[in-house]
């Protein structure tokens, strides 16, 4: 198990450090190397952004359910850098929209064409919004300085993750987002049951 952990440990660095490159390097190849980021190269980091916040809505539920699984519990650590991996492919090309034309993206962001349902616009945009709030608040000090409105906060996890989502599977009908919906939904509520049904029987103890 030390050698488990000990991976577990190195994998969660290695996610951060990715995460804190793509922030660097992204945003800045979307505008001046627009032909290194072509429509294939962004499907693709897409398809990672969401591989890994499917992961990250998958982990808790499956560790609440298997609680005495040794193997499954340590992944939680992983649901950090995976989260920030995620969100952080997203945040990079908001930051390379800003860097081409901050003023003009701020403004559009205010206007209601931006929020209308028109191309499942507001899906994409929450979705967005709440990537970046999670980005943000997912260290130390934004934990220690939030206090117990971190775990609020945290909850937007299942916005971004439903809102893209659904914004994925009505445009470009993805069934591995149906799937991914499907058992992230069906883990969740049977964990919730089951965290329920035990926090009954201790107060009943």
């Amino acid at each position: 198990m030390k050698i488990y952990f000990k991976i577990i440990k190195i994998t969660q660095e290695i996610l951060l450090a990715t995460s804190i490159l793509t922030l660097m390097l992204l945003p800045y190849l979307t505008v001046f190397y627009p032909s290194i980021i072509t429509g294939n190269s962004i499907n693709i980091l897409f398809s990672i952004s969401h591989f890994f916040l499917v992961f990250v809505m998958l982990i808790r539920p499956l560790a609440d359910i298997f609680r005495t699984n040794k193997w499954i519990r340590p992944l939680v650590i992983l649901r950090k850098g995976a989260g920030v991996i995620s969100a952080s492919i997203i945040v990079s090309f908001i930051l390379g929209k800003l860097m081409v034309d901050p003023i003009g993206y701020i403004q559009n962001v205010g206007t209601l064409q931006y929020w209308s349902m028109q191309n499942l616009a507001a899906l994409a945009h929450l979705a967005d919004i709440s990537a970046i709030i999670l980005l943000i608040t997912s260290n130390n000090f934004s934990r220690n300085l939030l206090g117990t409105t971190w775990n609020t906060i945290q909850k937007l996890s299942y916005v971004y993750f439903y809102f893209s989502a659904l914004y994925v599977i009505l445009t470009f009908g993805s069934i591995s987002l149906v799937i991914a919906i499907i058992l992230v939904t069906t883990l969740t509520l049977i964990a919730f049951i089951k965290n329920r049904t035990l926090l009954l029987k201790f107060k009943t103890v």
